[in-house]
């Protein structure tokens, strides 16, 4: 399976990127509950870079360990504001538009690896990955 890009700029392309993404995983092999926690992941951190930065993508790329096991890893980039601070917006409750601060932090629980490259001016980038 080959990589897939999609722009994020409106509320229909982050439904076209958490559909893609379930459609991945189930051709990978995830299990249903698995393809929902992907799919959740995807419409989270989509919502965010449309929501923050206007603008950016999601790229999603079946994987393979080192070690042979199969997984997806999604990301996330924008050229928007950036987080000023990454330590506090990974945390329960932290939101800067009055939502409920569970984003980030909520999406880091439901994958098994979670990388996040951001600083004020520069965009951020985020990586997740979900093994089989």
């Amino acid at each position: 399976m080959e990589s897939t890009a999609i722009a994020l700029e409106n509320d229909q392309d982050i439904v076209v990127a958490r559909g893609e993404v379930r459609t991945l995983a189930a051709a990978i092999g995830f299990r249903s509950l698995d393809q929902t926690r992907l799919a959740t992941v995807a419409s989270e951190l989509a919502r965010n870079i449309v929501k923050y930065a206007s603008r950016g993508q999601m790229i999603a790329q079946p994987t393979r360990s080192p070690h042979g096991r199969e997984g997806l890893r999604l990301i996330f980039e924008d050229d928007g504001p950036g987080i000023a601070n990454v330590e506090a917006a990974m945390t329960d409750g932290f939101s800067t538009s009055k939502g409920m601060g569970k984003g980030l932090p909520g999406s880091r629980r439901l994958v098994d690896e979670f990388t996040i490259d951001s600083a004020p001016g520069r965009g951020t980038r985020i990586t997740v990955v979900r093994w089989l």
